[in-house]
């Protein structure tokens, strides 16, 4: 079942949030618990379209964040992704990063778009992982997955904003992205919680 949530119920995925608990109703903490994915799209002010996933998983977060920096592992987690690849590891006095390569295909109506996009990722251990567009057939993108300790697992919360750059009206684009991701999400689960 994929619950959509009131908007003002939840605050971004871009930013840091007291506690997943203050974040929904009781009613929405019973259905996560029983596996229901909760998908809200947000309000976005510039090109494309914002969806936010959230999704419980019945492991701590030291177990989940190994095999989500596997970032090879992200063509099992999302099926549209066909090609996950760490081009490098780029370490500087102020921080650290990886680039990462990935090749996506989607099918829209009668055609199918496949896209590439280049990305910087940035790691904070066992709590968040920022993919930022460096370059590819979007232009904009940005996503984030981010861990939080709810009940005796982990709360995943997944926010994308994308934009192609192929002409592909933006309400197709949140329209496929609030279909995909709730089946991603679940896919992701099944995954993390049978490589634990």
């Amino acid at each position: 079942m994929v619950l959509s949530l009131d908007p003002g119920l939840v605050r971004s995925a871009f930013t840091p949030s007291p506690s997943p608990v203050d974040q929904f109703s009781a009613a929405q903490r019973v259905a996560l618990l029983e596996g229901d994915v909760l998908v809200m799209p947000e309000v976005n002010q510039g090109a494309g379209a914002t969806v936010v996933a959230y999704i419980y998983v019945p492991l701590s977060r030291p177990q989940i964040w190994p095999q989500v920096t596997s970032y090879h592992r992200w063509t099992q987690f999302f099926p549209n992704i066909i090609r996950s690849e760490v081009l490098e590891t780029v370490k500087t006095n102020s921080h650290r990063y990886r680039r990462l390569y990935q090749v996506g295909r989607k099918g829209f109506l009668a055609l199918t778009a496949q896209v590439e996009i280049y990305l910087r990722v940035f790691e904070t251990t066992c709590d968040r992982i920022q993919f930022c567009l460096e370059q590819g057939t979007f232009s904009h993108f940005n996503a984030s997955l981010h861990l939080q300790d709810l009940h005796q697992g982990t709360l995943l919360s997944y926010s994308v904003q994308a934009a192609p750059t192929i002409p592909i009206p933006s309400f197709l684009v949140e329209q496929a992205m609030k279909t995909d991701l709730p089946s991603n999400m679940r896919q992701m689960r099944r995954i993390l919680c049978k490589e634990a």
